[in-house]
């Protein structure tokens, strides 16, 4: 019953179950996998989809030739094994050109070859049927803000979006853009770091509708935010164009664990949120296998992280069902009636009202909240013991 199918929409990208073990003190312990190898590791592992950047699957440096013979063996696997992509997006970090950043580089050479690069980008994800495009401004920041104004980082990138909102437009790609925020790592500070700092930059745009957000466990849970939260508020905006699950301990650096292998409780709340409001995007797993894995190892990690998914969503479901939470939740929230005439909001009669009220406080303290015993519930739920 674990077993995931299409209609979980649970997708990886390239670069996860491709990560080859190497970290910033230690070389590659595992081999590279081609994309075409990863296309069929995701299809007998029961992935949905896969996604990528532009060089996970076309090397930076490819010939024209080149790329077309990686796109057309590309483009053959997924028809072998029935995968789609859902999803693209552009590296704009690798390189060391984008030393200073890209979209807000102070050098207008580099934030026009960002451009441009995320155009063709933009050309390869339409070509192979994405409809989400990602955006993850790894270097846009600063390690110190003597060297750029704040100011001028928030231009640039509503500029840049603006420009590749249009561009999408021109081409009639009909994307979604979902901007991707992350506190700190690879840079000190990285603009844009909470997906409520996305959610105001979006309101900003030429084109708000087209771009939402791509919010990340790891990124919220790095400076130390509630994930659930984040993701409620973006939902409410309308702005969950795609979310990426793995795991991550408080004020981290950037682990990517496998979904719910270390903050079990935060990811039973995520996904008991997502299956209770209905969100019907893609699952994208943006995490890899621990350094020591071998390739074995590396398909065990992808079955974990959607077989972790199914299973809390199952937890999910027994806690909706459980009567006695249930009753507890129903005690908590109870309402006479008494105030129903603020759910219109404001006017005039209903601030005459509400004036003339005297509130017992004590009274009001008095109510019983029994968090306690309902945590407590939440956790046997979780335990299996329920």
């Amino acid at each position: 019953m674990y077993t995931p199918k299409p209609e979980d929409k649970f997708t990886f990208g390239l670069w996860t179950v491709g990560n080859t073990g190497r970290d910033p003190f230690g070389l590659p312990t595992r081999g590279t996998l081609s994309p075409v190898e990863i296309v069929h590791l995701l299809a007998e592992v029961g992935a949905y989809g896969v996604n990528f950047h532009d060089n996970d699957l076309v090397p930076i440096d490819a010939t024209p030739a080149e790329q077309d013979q990686i796109v057309r063996d590309f483009k053959q696997a997924l028809a072998d094994t029935g995968l789609v992509v859902p999803m693209a997006t552009t590296n704009l970090f690798g390189d060391p050109a984008f030393k200073d950043g890209a979209f807000t580089s102070n050098d207008p050479k580099v934030r026009a070859y960002a451009l441009q690069k995320t155009m063709r980008s933009m050309d390869l994800g339409a070509e192979l049927g994405a409809k989400v495009y990602v955006f993850w401004g790894g270097r846009e920041g600063t390690e110190s803000d003597a060297t750029k104004s704040p100011l001028d980082g928030i231009k640039r990138m509503r500029e840049a979006l603006n420009f590749l909102c249009n561009y999408s437009k021109d081409k009639g790609y009909d994307y979604k853009f979902a901007l991707e925020p992350k506190p700190n790592e690879p840079r000190s500070d990285i603009y844009f770091a909470t997906v409520g700092a996305m959610l105001g930059l979006i309101a900003t745009l030429d084109y708000p509708e087209m771009v939402g957000v791509n919010p990340e466990v790891a990124h919220e849970h790095m400076a130390g935010l509630n994930f659930t939260h984040a993701v409620a508020q973006a939902w409410d905006a309308g702005k969950l164009f795609h979310i990426d699950l793995n795991d991550q301990l408080f004020g981290r650096y950037d682990q990517d664990f496998r979904f719910g292998s270390v903050m079990l409780k935060q990811a039973f709340f995520l996904v008991k949120f997502l299956e209770d409001v209905g969100y019907s995007g893609s699952k994208h797993f943006d995490a890899h296998a621990f350094r020591s894995a071998d390739l074995q190892d590396v398909k065990a990690f992808a079955r974990g992280c959607m077989r972790t998914y199914l299973i809390l969503k199952e937890k999910a479901a027994r806690f909706n069902a459980d009567a006695e939470i249930q009753g507890l939740l129903k005690l908590i929230n109870e309402d006479d009636g008494s105030y129903g005439y603020l759910a219109g909001g404001y006017s005039s009669d209903s601030a005459a009202k509400l004036g003339a009220v005297e509130f017992d406080r004590a009274a009001l303290n008095a109510k019983r909240l029994p968090y306690e015993e309902l945590d407590q519930l939440t956790v046997e739920v979780l335990l299996g013991v329920r």
